[in-house]
């Protein structure tokens, strides 16, 4: 089940410095990153059908407020799960990630749509949970739709980073382990996992993950990213630096790169900075 949407790209972002900036003994982190703008989103899951539905959920797109209002309407007219659904996703897209979360979890709970269509819908709600700041509420949603949805490497996924927000590393690690056991190739998983394992100071077992990250691609910015971190662990500087570069100039106006930087900033300040 592909439940990877626009509100994922916003969870990335989220959390990306909770996953990326790396643990310089004796100093603070390093100051956050400017908040990204709101991704376009792809067509979302459905929880219904209907030419009102898809017209709802085609505004999204480029009039979040349009389709928070026709949502509204629909509604009102007995619109259903549909109406429900696109109204959370506008409420999202508007800036009201709990009001969204909220919605779309009460509409999962109570919804009579197949399994993978709820699993959809409390994962989507753990992800506007995420954006709102509320990885406890995200960490549960996620399980409720692993409950549905038990073989989902997405869901499995989601799970892990609510987790790590969470400090629990150590079952963020054993969720992306189900998940790599069901999609080896899985990337983001690799990733992920490395930065868990590097958090549990499991260094060897972090450098493998990224090692087979970028076998499958060399050029993956988060990859770099995380593999620069664990060579500055290691005291490879020039490594790091390297890395970090390299991320920024496969995508310079990204979050990846801006942690890239913000990185480069302390291996440039030095140990006075730690």
């Amino acid at each position: 089940m592909a439940v990877i949407t626009f509100l994922a790209a916003l969870v990335l972002a989220a959390c990306a410095l909770i996953w990326a900036v790396p643990s310089w003994r004796g100093g603070g982190a390093p100051e956050q990153a400017e908040e990204a703008p709101l991704p376009i989103p792809p067509v979302p899951p459905r929880i219904a059908e209907g030419d009102q539905y898809e017209h709802c959920l085609s505004m999204l797109n480029t009039d979040p407020a349009g389709a928070n209002g026709f949502a509204e309407t629909l509604e009102a007219a007995g619109g259903g799960d549909g109406a429900l659904h696109c109204h959370g996703l506008a409420q999202v897209a508007l800036g009201n990630a709990e009001t969204g979360a909220t919605m779309m979890e009460a509409l999962a709970r109570a919804s009579r749509a197949p399994a993978i269509a709820r699993a959809s819908l409390f994962d989507q709600a753990g992800q506007a949970w995420m954006i709102a700041g509320a990885a406890d509420r995200a960490y549960v949603a996620a399980t409720l739709a692993l409950a549905l949805s038990p073989d989902d490497p997405d869901l499995l996924i989601d799970r892990a980073m609510a987790g790590a927000t969470l400090g629990r590393f150590a079952e963020a690690a054993a969720d992306l382990d189900r998940a790599l056991a069901i999609d080896p190739r899985r990337r983001d998983a690799l990733v992920f996992r490395a930065s868990a394992l590097r958090q549990l100071n499991r260094l060897d077992q972090a450098e493998a993950d990224i090692d087979h990250a970028l076998a499958l691609d060399e050029d993956d910015p988060e990859a770099l990213l995380e593999r620069g971190i664990l060579r500055q662990r290691r005291g490879d500087r020039q490594g790091a630096q390297a890395d970090w570069e390299h991320a920024i100039a496969l995508d310079p106006d990204s979050t990846t790169a801006d942690l890239a930087q913000q990185n480069l900033a302390l291996l440039e300040a030095g140990p006075a900075r730690r």
